[in-house]
């Protein structure tokens, strides 16, 4: 090799070839042998005892990220089977007024919710405004900060705006620190408040929010009139 050629080979050089050739090191297995990996303590290591702390390193992070997908999936399993429950509940009930009791019921004992709140437009025979409802009409302004979420239709999660929370949690609203909206489908909505800040935050999952609002919905809806 002459000199010019030398001098043009680099360690990126090297370390390309030996990308494009992964055999070359079984081909010349004195080169394997002789060559020592830096380990972080500052120490040396031979070539397999190096790929061997890489695939432990793998290993580990592997069944980490296996722990964590078994949690999530007891989680859900959770929820799916709360959710069922909730489901039945409402389906059992003999009119609107106990399928929405039923509901505010569940969220509080099943689901672990601090505060429950149920913002109707129109009110629902055999069931007093007061407590966790309240009834607005559509168009009353005060629902007016209300307007995107209801035209969305999409449960939303996070930290509402004093004046929001001042009209669903009253003399509550102090104490709520984060929140789970669902519409219920030109009928209103329902808050769920809690006094932990973490317990709903934006872009979380709402696979199980959407459900039961649309339980609710359903279950509402087979009281009135066709």
């Amino acid at each position: 090799m002459s000199e010019s050629t030398s001098e043009r080979i680099g360690p990126t050089e090297v370390a390309a070839y030996l990308r494009r050739h992964p055999r070359f090191l079984r081909d010349y297995p004195d080169l394997a042998l002789s060559l020592n990996l830096p380990r972080e303590e500052g120490g040396t290591a031979s070539l397999a005892s190096y790929q061997l702390d890489v695939l432990r390193d793998k290993n580990r992070e592997l069944s980490r990220r296996l722990q964590e997908l078994f949690a999530v999936a007891q989680e859900n399993e959770r929820l799916t089977v709360r959710t069922h429950h909730f489901t039945l509940g409402l389906m059992r009930a003999r009119s609107a007024a106990e399928a929405l009791k039923a509901a505010v019921a569940a969220l509080h004992e099943d689901f672990r919710s601090d505060e429950v709140r149920v913002l109707l437009f129109a009110p629902v025979p055999e069931l007093a405004p007061g407590g966790w409802l309240r009834v607005l009409p559509r168009g009353d302004a005060a629902l007016a900060p209300f307007g995107e979420f209801l035209a969305a239709g999409e449960p939303l999660c996070g930290r509402l705006q004093p004046d929001k929370l001042a009209l669903l949690f009253g003399s509550q609203a102090d104490s709520i620190q984060s929140c789970a909206l669902l519409a219920l489908e030109g009928r209103g909505l329902l808050a769920i408040g809690s006094r932990d800040g973490n317990r709903f935050y934006p872009g979380m999952g709402t696979l199980f929010l959407r459900l039961m609002a649309e339980a609710i919905d359903a279950a509402i809806g087979r009281f009135e009139p066709a």
